[in-house]
């Protein structure tokens, strides 16, 4: 038995998210099958985070165990070969140590949250990021972001369906940087709550719009109250960007 970790990119839309899913089609579920039509033992392709339906992912780690050993770039060429029909690539696939788990051993996490402000629809990036209409002043959602750095109980940035044993999490750092008609929010951790990204986001865009203050956010968060938080963010937008191991 020879474990193997992938780093695989998707498209999220159409998709119920990351997890296996009864009656709707997963990102797991589809490399679970496409594997299996060339390694039968395969029953489960374990992912470093479990995507919402719609998220989408440039660096999603992922392991698998399978019976035969497989040079990496083989294996990477034979999961890509049963995808086709999919908006999902291995773009790389390596042998590890047999006690590598993508979601235990990941020592942090970095989310980018896409935000494109302007009055026009989105032809290109529909689907794959967030058209605000109304101007945004990125530099109070980066001064406001600031407070939600370090250890904190995220209680109102968490889903009601989270299943985490704790709220309290440490945030690394949140960057809001604008380009143009494009604002992106990038946040680093080793572990997030159920929507935490978007919930946080969803309530940054309340201070770009001027309708919260840098104050107001924090009391948000000081509050750990899920009915103080802002609008929560849609999907579109997210993008699990890289895992980060020892």
């Amino acid at each position: 038995m020879a474990r193997y970790r992938l780093t695989i990119e998707y498209d999220g839309a159409g998709y119920s998210g990351w997890q296996r899913q009864e009656n709707a089609r997963s990102i797991q579920q589809a490399l679970e099958q496409a594997i299996a039509v060339f390694a039968p033992e395969v029953r489960h392709v374990a992912g470093a985070g479990r995507t919402d339906a719609g998220v989408h992912a440039r660096g999603q780690v992922a392991h698998v165990d399978l019976d035969r050993d497989w040079p990496g770039w083989r294996l990477r060429e034979a999961i890509n070969a049963h995808l086709t029909r999919d908006r999902i690539s291995v773009i790389e696939a390596a042998a590890v140590a047999a006690d590598f788990d993508a979601r235990r051993s990941a020592t942090a996490r970095h989310y980018r949250y896409v935000v494109i402000n302007r009055r026009a629809p989105l032809v290109f990036e529909r689907g794959r990021a967030w058209r605000v209409k109304q101007p945004l002043d990125a530099t109070a959602m980066q001064g406001a972001a600031q407070g939600l750095v370090g250890r904190h109980d995220f209680s109102t940035f968490r889903d009601a369906q989270c299943q985490a044993n704790s709220p309290l999490r440490t945030l690394d750092y949140i960057r809001v940087e604008r380009d143009g008609e494009t604002i992106r929010f990038d946040v680093g951790a080793r572990s997030f709550l159920h929507r935490q990204v978007r919930s946080m986001v969803g309530s940054l865009v309340e201070v770009g719009l001027a309708k919260w203050s840098a104050a107001d956010l924090r009391a948000a968060l000081d509050a750990a109250d899920r009915s103080r938080c802002g609008p929560v963010a849609p999907p579109d937008g997210l993008y699990l960007d890289r895992v980060e191991y020892p």
